[in-house]
């Protein structure tokens, strides 16, 4: 059975054979990084914050935090730090390495840091009986480790030290503490070349040919190392430093490397280094004797000098590849990620061609399959193959209306595909933005996609798979209730025969939902999550091939099974209190100095004054770049080294857009907003039909967080943020808004031109409208409606990191998962005959460009996850709701427990 490293932050992670490299950030280490250093000294977490979820967003997938520093109190802000972090879903989802040298500093992590960590680092510097203390711990703890290549007489220099060294803490790990050798990470130190002493020459081959044993004689241990000590000597000269990590860790991974302190946004293509510059690299790395004399060191010093600077970036603008044959334009732009020429050099190529299709069938695919042979070696790195994938889209696009042409004119004669993948939303969901991103990536590598659009109903899915003789079927859901929908679909194609793949994906699903849930419903077949577009490629190319799908689909049930049984362990061992123990840990707030003004009206209020240029300045563009793959935050993004060039494409292209949007009006934005005067009861708010507050209206019903918490921190509702009845007056309001309907009619316009990028823009931007709608709401009701903060001054570019008092929960979200409570928002307010917004049977709002939430404006009102619940708290639900257990189970379902609290939840 495969043993894999299995870390986790708010979600795990599985370091399979699919991944070649794993990206540790190195840029919240105070050591590597002056920058973050300066914020931790001044305590500006805030900002140190910000540098985290810049790393995470820009593909780290562990974050290695570091605060060894002579002026800071390490241990202090090591837990501060981990502590503000875990309030972040969106830096927490990754897993974290706790480093530091001192001890005490990283048992302090480890009390506090949630899911999964990796301790960096332990060694046999103190001698075998430290190690094993520490190593005991690491395990005890339940983190992986990294084992630094560090003994009793110093550092391991050579590759008999690195490989001693090593395989003497792999038996005192496995043979002696029982340490899970899937969990131990050797680090055989990476030390400078180039240095011009002779005995540091060899130290780049000493670290590969130490990460090719290590992999071949310590069976299932990992190899990491800071790649960027590799070249110290160059400090200064970047593009030289980063065509040296390049090149090293183009044989370090052949080798075995298969995680690294690495700066990914730095790194550049293997291939693409100017010749002269790699093998300089080359030798220097690999300690080879240049072809042109001297030593590999000298001949480095000279080229050098000459990539100083602006140099290479003058290389990168050298447009003599725009004078190649086209074929060879077209693989460049693809490897490149180069999309400035791809429509003209793709009519170009269709001019030469005897048919549209063999461009798709012979220069463009053949520029893919460069692409993914440079991935699949190291060469490339993930941002890359997305940049290429977006020039694949753009060269298609061009294609398509000639291949309509033709296919209608040949009598619906078709080309041979790799396949035919049926792709749906399903039933009550609405959302296709990443489904059709995906269904494009798909196409473009010669996949035939039927697509069915939203909200299908399973027995449609079913019955069109059949009559298309698809070759898989691919789900998509955003909501919660799309979970259930899908486990319904797999049990309908259990009992109806099929056996052809099953591909999950969207914001709501996860690996470990697709093992425990669906892959079980549906044994005749397999079930995969893919997890974004650019891995949709592998896996349906896998499942399908042949050669490939018996042993891939094995190797995936087996995964699959260890992550339900871990899944299960993981859920026994949980510590969740009963809901009267989490309710007398209720977040209790001093209600006895608080006033809050009356709202200006009661009552539901519809606001049409809008104007598209003005809510078009309330738009966070960071999400609009995360729908497109595109990770990075907005305006940086923009100067990304590896994802610039294509963020700043598609920025112009939505710009563009945007200008037109408003110009022609294309979207009418609509909004409803309503308050009442308003009481918590228990764990809900009550809401009551005037100010004399004798008569009850509505209620919304809050459920109650149930982990185990430290001492002092409590067990949330959102009723906990409303003052108590027979307090001081308080109220909570409501709100739906749209960007209108407008958007579906534009994209199947556009769809119906074979426009799929510009259907899928406009949906997009219709989305961030209606966020942006849902922003400017909410800042007219702090300002005035309901006037709670009538002097905020914050411009709306300063909106988006939610400096203001108040906040705008929405019924499906983490504090309140429940979507029925929207059925009550909805008849308060009017909702539909205000808005046109409509309500799915699965409670999705149509149009898709749609938000809605509640107002709560006490000062000390946030955020936050409810995490799992237990069955007494569903049943005490049901009870107040008036709703059968059952239909109130079925809308919990992914945060329900399956049992009683422990027994030693009750004791805690």
């Amino acid at each position: 059975m495969s043993r894999y490293l299995r870390l986790s932050g708010l979600e795990p992670f599985t370091l399979t054979p699919d991944i070649p490299f794993v990206n540790i950030g190195e840029r919240t280490n105070v050591t590597g990084s002056a920058r973050f250093r300066k914020m931790i000294v001044a305590r500006d977490y805030a900002a140190a914050l910000d540098v985290a979820r810049d790393q995470v967003e820009n593909g780290a997938q562990i974050l290695d935090i570091n605060m060894d520093e002579g002026l800071i109190d390490s241990q202090a802000a090591m837990v501060a730090f981990l502590n503000l972090l875990a309030a972040e879903p969106d830096i927490a989802r990754v897993p974290v390495m706790i480093d530091s040298s001192k001890w005490e500093v990283i048992e302090a992590g480890l009390k506090c840091v949630q899911g999964k960590p990796v301790v960096n680092s332990i060694s046999l510097k103190e001698g075998e009986e430290i190690f094993r203390h520490h190593a005991a711990l690491c395990l005890a703890y339940g983190a992986a480790v990294v084992v630094m290549a560090f003994d009793e007489e110093g550092q391991a220099d050579s590759f008999a030290r690195k490989t001693s060294i090593c395989a003497r803490a792999y038996r005192i790990l496995v043979e002696e503490i029982g340490f899970p050798p899937e969990d131990i990470i050797f680090d055989p130190n990476v030390f400078a070349v180039a240095t011009g002493i002779e005995e540091h020459d060899n130290y780049g081959v000493d670290f590969i040919e130490a990460a090719r044993w290590i992999r071949a004689n310590l069976p299932h241990a990992h190899v990491s190392g800071g790649v960027s000590n590799l070249s110290f000597s160059f400090r200064g000269n970047e593009p030289v430093r980063a065509a040296m990590h390049a090149v090293f860790l183009y044989h370090a991974i052949r080798a075995g490397m298969d995680m690294g302190i690495v700066n990914a946004g730095q790194l550049v293509v293997y291939d693409q280094i100017d010749p002269e510059l790699r093998q300089a690299c080359e030798d220097v790395v690999l300690n080879r004797q240049p072809k042109s004399g001297g030593t590999a060191t000298e001949r480095m010093l000279e080229v050098a000098e000459r990539f100083r600077g602006g140099a290479r970036e003058e290389k990168t603008r050298d447009l003599a590849w725009r004078d190649w044959p086209v074929e060879k334009r077209l693989e460049h732009a693809l490897v490149n990620g180069i999309t400035e020429f791809i429509e003209a050099d793709t009519e170009a190529a269709r001019l030469l061609a005897e048919r549209p299709l063999h461009v798709i069938e012979g220069p463009l695919m053949a520029g893919m399959n460069v692409v993914g042979d440079l991935f699949g070696a190291g060469k490339m790195f993930l941002p890359q193959v997305v940049k290429s994938a977006r020039v694949m889209k753009q060269a298609v696009a061009v294609l398509l209306p000639y291949m309509d042409a033709e296919k209608a004119a040949r009598g619906g004669e078709g080309r041979e595909t790799a396949g035919k993948i049926l792709m749906a939303t399903v039933k009550g969901d609405v959302h296709d933005i990443g489904k059709n991103i995906v269904g494009v990536v798909l196409a473009c590598n010669n996949y035939d996609i039927v697509d069915l659009g939203v909200m299908v109903p399973p027995q449609k899915i079913l019955e069109v798979a059949r009559a298309e003789k698809v070759d898989a079927i691919g789900l998509s859901g955003l909501i919660t209730p799309s979970l259930d929908e899908m486990v319904h679909l797999a049990a309908e194609m259990e009992r109806e025969g099929f056996d052809i793949p099953l591909l999950i994906g969207g914001a709501t699903t996860s690996k470990v939902h697709t093992a425990v849930k669906i892959a079980p419903a549906y044994s005749r077949g397999q079930a995969v999550y893919v997890l974004d577009a650019s891995r949709a490629v592998g896996v349906v190319g896998a499942l399908l091939s042949p050669n490939q799908k018996v042993d891939y689909a094995a190797q995936i049930r087996a995964d699959y099974a260890q992550i339900a049984a871990r899944h299960a362990r993981d859920e026994a061992a949980k510590v969740r209190l009963p809901l009267a123990a989490a309710r007398a840990n209720a977040l209790r707030l001093d209600w006895s100095g608080y006033a809050v003004p009356a709202p200006q009206f009661l009552g539901p209020r519809v606001i049409d004054d809008w104007d598209l240029a003005e809510v078009a300045r309330y738009i966070d563009w960071t999400p609009f770049f995360h729908a497109w793959e595109l990770k990075g935050v907005y305006p940086r993004i923009l100067d990304d080294a590896e994802k610039g060039e294509a963020a700043r494409a598609l920025f112009a292209d939505a710009q563009a857009m945007l200008a037109q949007i408003i110009a022609e009006r294309w979207f009418t934005p609509r909004a409803v907003v309503g308050f009442w005067p308003a009481q918590a009861v228990g764990d809900d708010i009550r809401l009551y039909t005037d100010e004399s507050r004798t008569e009850d209206l509505a209620t919304f019903f809050t459920l109650r967080q149930q982990t185990g918490k430290r001492e002092g921190r409590p067990n949330v509702a959102l009723a906990d943020f409303v003052a108590p009845a027979g307090t001081v007056p308080d109220y909570l309001g409501g709100f739906v808004v749209t960007a209108g309907p407008e958007e579906a009619e534009i994209a199947a316009r556009f769809e119906a031109a074979n426009d799929h990028y510009s259907a899928i823009l406009v949906k997009a931007l219709a989305d961030r409208f209606a966020e942006a709608l849902a922003e400017a709401l909410h800042q007219r009701v702090r300002r005035d409606y309901w006037g709670y903060a009538p002097e905020e001054s914050f411009a709306p570019d300063q909106l988006v990191g939610e400096p203001y008092r108040g906040i705008r929960p929405a019924p499906g979200y983490p504090a309140q998962p429940d979507h029925t409570e929207k059925l009550t928002l909805f008849r308060l307010l009017g909702a539909e005959a205000a808005t046109g917004v409509h309500l799915t049977d699965s409670m999705a709002m149509w149009p898709g460009s749609s938000v809605s939430g509640l107002y709560i404006g006490h000062p000390e009102a946030y955020y936050f996850g409810l995490a799992r619940i237990e069955q007494d708290q569903a049943a005490d639900y049901a009870a107040r709701k008036g709703m059968a257990l059952a239909e109130v189970q079925r809308w919990l379902a992914p945060v329900l427990g399956s049992a009683a609290p422990a027994a030693a939840a009750v004791a805690a």
